[in-house]
């Protein structure tokens, strides 16, 4: 490869992370941000924009990957040697949280311009993961629950959607929301709601 054509792949690159992380902070502003405004906030003309992303719908699906991979990560670096699995859940949760209300206005969106299907394709290998938790955790009997694990792994997910819909409308903050959705996955999993307000307490006020 020459040094021209390094140079430009460079640019290119430089360009399209310019391009979302502009556009997520348009997006988060204005949730009906067209691509004319995000080229201009950008500061780069509108065939550069439809250069990276073909439509505001493939610049709103990508974005949604960068946001399910910063998900994930944060819920691996939560997870990281504990071994108890209530502690591993809401320590999860409460990671996984601390991303997401930074997207929350995004996931509302991508919900209008991405299938519902195309999301929880996205969410699979996170969910997995959950899945294989609270498989775990029932085997243990930390946690009990009439529904099999990967059932209550989607009323999860949908839960936590649920609680960012409610922030969006003003019904809970997003500070209250973090701690009141762990006790309440950790309580849907079956666990005494009193023992999941103290572990949320205790493990939340550790990772302060």
């Amino acid at each position: 490869m020459t040094a021209m054509t390094t140079a430009h792949t460079s640019r290119a690159d430089t360009n399209r992370r310019r391009i979302l992380d502009v556009a997520l902070a348009e997006l988060l502003r204005d949730p009906d941000a067209s691509m004319d405004q995000i080229a201009r906030a950008a500061g780069v003309v509108r065939r550069t924009v439809y250069g990276h992303f073909p439509s505001r719908e493939a610049l709103i699906s990508t974005l949604m990957d960068e946001a399910v991979g910063a998900l994930t990560e944060a819920d691996t670096s939560a997870r990281a040697g504990v071994t108890d699995p209530a502690e591993a859940l809401a320590r999860s949760v409460l990671a996984i949280w601390e991303i997401a209300d930074g997207y929350r206005l995004l996931v509302a969106l991508a919900q209008r311009t991405v299938t519902v299907q195309g999301i929880r394709e996205r969410l699979a290998p996170l969910r997995e993961t959950k899945v294989q938790l609270l498989q775990r955790g029932l085997d243990e009997g930390v946690f009990t629950s009439p529904l099999p694990a990967p059932a209550l792994a989607y009323a999860h997910e949908q839960m936590l959607f649920g609680v960012m819909e409610a922030v969006n409308d003003g019904l809970v903050t997003a500070e209250e929301a973090g701690r009141s959705a762990t006790v309440t996955v950790l309580a849907a999993a079956g666990m005494p709601a009193a023992e999941a307000r103290e572990l949320v307490a205790r493990v939340s006020g550790q990772t302060s």
